[in-house]
């Protein structure tokens, strides 16, 4: 999205002008520490909801008036949507209460609602294997892509934002900008880097190109990435909808299936966090499964 819009900034006719100023100065506090432009929309989409219900000045505010506010934008909700509207004023307020905007706090941790537990979803290997065969039927383009996806584990939004000369074809490797502008390497498969290197000497792709173009030499968005995968799924007979993001999941359940470590496996996919990567270690391998099946029966 363009800055022109300005997306940091609440323009909504309702807030008190203390209130809007205030939620500025955080929003832009997001913006300053790299939040992702649609955090900082969600955000702020949800605070000025907030404000549209409680209409008093914020030193004024209440834990009764969040908890009023929050038990009618609960209802019908899902727990992780509830989690989000939680996060959102929970973040805002605390930041009034270290900028001294406000005195006391009133978001409680007691009102975190509990999140289903959920794994990953990714492709086994018979999916795998079935997705692989489709793609000799693809087009270059799209065989390129889905074997760069298969073959780095990157973020669909990673993939959008690369260009030709960010390639390293010796020694088939890149770097890639992720989550708060944080720069990791990342590599590709032989087999990822002969199909991918034939559709680039194809278009005779120059070095400021986009990695991926589409039909009117623009990048491949986001959009366009997940249509293509859509309907590769769709070829293929996958029962389950098919998304860039599975493609991640399956790079780092086959990773950890042939013995990397989850430190690697976490550094290779940019998780600032290893517990987002120990979710992987709950997926049953179909080594650990034939190893089950040849002792159980």
């Amino acid at each position: 999205m363009s800055e022109t819009k300005i997306y940091w900034e609440s323009s909504a006719g309702h807030l008190l002008e203390e209130t809007r100023q205030t939620l500025n100065e955080y929003l832009l506090s997001l913006k300053l520490a790299d939040k992702a432009v649609a955090t900082i929309e969600k955000y702020r989409r949800i605070i000025e909801a907030f404000f549209q219900q409680c209409t008093i000045p914020l030193e004024e505010i209440t834990s009764d008036d969040v908890l009023t506010w929050l038990t009618t934008m609960s209802e019908g909700k899902k727990p992780r949507t509830i989690d989000l509207y939680l996060s959102a004023v929970s973040s805002f307020f605390s930041f009034c209460l270290e900028e001294e905007y406000m005195e006391i706090t009133v978001v409680k941790k007691r009102w975190r609602p509990k999140i289903p537990h959920s794994l990953p979803k990714y492709l086994d290997e018979f999916e795998y294997a079935r997705v692989k065969v489709s793609a000799e039927q693809l087009s270059i383009r799209n065989r390129a892509l889905l074997l760069f996806l298969f073959s780095t584990g990157c973020r669909v939004s990673e993939v959008a934002s690369l260009h030709v000369q960010d390639i390293d074809f010796n020694k088939r490797k890149m770097d890639v900008t992720g989550k708060g502008r944080k720069i990791r390497q990342i590599y590709f498969s032989e087999e990822c880097g002969l199909v991918l290197q034939d559709y680039l000497e194809r278009r005779s792709a120059k070095p400021s190109d986009p990695l991926f173009m589409n039909k009117f030499g623009n990048g491949l968005q986001v959009q366009g990435i997940r249509k293509v995968l859509k309907k590769v799924g769709g070829e293929a007979g996958l029962v389950q909808s098919f998304h860039p993001h599975m493609c991640r999941h399956t790079f780092a359940t086959n990773m950890l299936a042939r013995g990397a470590d989850l430190q690697f496996i976490a550094d290779v996919l940019g998780h600032a966090d290893l517990n987002i990567t120990r979710i992987y270690a709950q997926i049953p391998t179909e080594e650990m499964l034939l190893t089950y099946q040849n002792i159980m029966g």
